[in-house]
This record gives C-alpha cells, structure tokens and sequence, in this order.
C-alpha cells in the first residue's frame, strides 16, 4: 500500500476541505475502483486533456499507449495533472440551491515517468488485463516483442495527490424541512451488461469482469 503524503500546495484542498482525504488507502481504493482518468498537459503552451484507461501498482498510477503518440512523449518531457472522478449518487433537496452529487475524486500531480524495461512492461501489462478481467491473461495469445516494442508505458507516482469525497445525505435549510418535495439520495453505479459475443469468437460464454457480480 502507498505511503500517506502530506498535503502540498497544489493538493491542499481549500473549498469545502471536510470533504478532502490525504489518506493513502483512500486514495488507492478511488484510482482502483476507476477505468479511466484524465490526463492535462501542455504542448507549446497549449493545454491538452486527455481520458485514457488507467491501473495502480503500489505507489504509481500507469498508463500506456502506442509509442508514436503525442500526449504519450510530452507526459515525459513535463509537469502533469491526473484526475478521477466517480459519481456515486445524486443528492435531491428542498430547494435547488442545496441539491448536489455524492462522488469520489482524485488529483495528482507530477511527472511521468517511461518504464523500458521488457519484463517489468509484460508484468505491468498482465497487472492491467487481469485487473480488468481475472485470469484472463494466460488464455491470451502471448504478446510478440514487436508489440511490446511499440508499446509505450508510463507511471506518475501517488506522493503530490489529495481526494475529495462526498458520501453523505440531504443538507437543508431547517426551514426548508417541510416543503412538500421528494428529497434523498438516488445511488448510482456501473453495471455490466449481457456480453455480445463476437460472429467468428471460438468461445460462446464470455469471462467474468471486474463489474461481474459473480466477481465482485
């Protein structure tokens, strides 16, 4: 488990900060339980945010790509912003101005780092197929060395990073209590839905995936 950083003065969360959380495991468990993050750059002094798919390993969020791609070198070559967020629940009030979200984000700062090494790339890429789909990297065709070679992997370690969560009910105003208006909570997740197997897929029952109930 990654160590618990202290807060710095890009992550120090100033609005609303009894919703911040500096806390390690809490920090994993929101980069783990997300696919995708997006990742802000510059390229010659523009801005650029990018979705793209991401995993954890200890104290380092990795992504990966094709070599030739732009975001991919400039993530190397300077400063970066990841975020994540998950919305978990829509917070219905009395009144408008007090309806809000329950969610769990995450922002992190650094730089990317390329990890060359063949092996350890194998072992990150298993980590991100397995962590998708249990088991399913041993029933794969093994990945060619030309493919990994085209293969670029990064990691920005978890140390400059802060979250923010809401997890909480209705807050009105005493007054409000009585308005004649539905208010609670209306929970909200990812489901898997029924598997489209493939025309020529030589298999007919799909694997499990990390949104399997089986699964979970």
């Amino acid at each position: 488990m990654p160590h618990s950083p202290a807060p710095s003065p890009r992550t120090r969360i100033r609005r609303m900060p009894e919703r911040a959380h500096y806390e390690a495991d809490t920090v994993a468990a929101i980069v783990d339980a997300a696919m995708i993050c997006t990742v802000a750059f510059q390229v010659d002094g523009i801005v650029h945010a990018i979705p793209t798919i991401h995993w954890r390993e200890g104290e380092h969020l990795y992504i990966h790509g094709a070599k030739a791609s732009r975001m991919l070198k400039a993530l190397t070559a300077g400063e970066a912003c990841v975020t994540i967020a998950l919305a978990d629940g829509l917070v219905l009030a009395r009144s408008a101005m007090h309806h809000s979200m329950n969610y769990r984000s995450v922002v992190i700062y650094g730089r990317f780092e390329a990890v060359t090494d063949p092996a350890y790339k194998l072992a990150s890429l298993r980590t991100f197929i397995d962590g998708l789909y249990p088991g399913r990297w041993d029933s794969l065709r093994p990945i060619t060395d030309k493919e990994l070679n085209a293969t670029t992997l990064l990691r920005i370690p978890l140390g400059e990073v802060s979250a923010k969560v809401r997890d909480w009910g209705v807050k009105d105003d005493e007054e409000d209590l009585d308005w004649p208006v539905w208010a609670g909570v209306i929970p909200l997740r990812t489901v898997q839905g029924e598997p489209l197997t493939d025309a020529d897929s030589v298999l007919a029952e799909a694997p499990p995936s990390r949104f399997d109930p089986a699964w979970q």
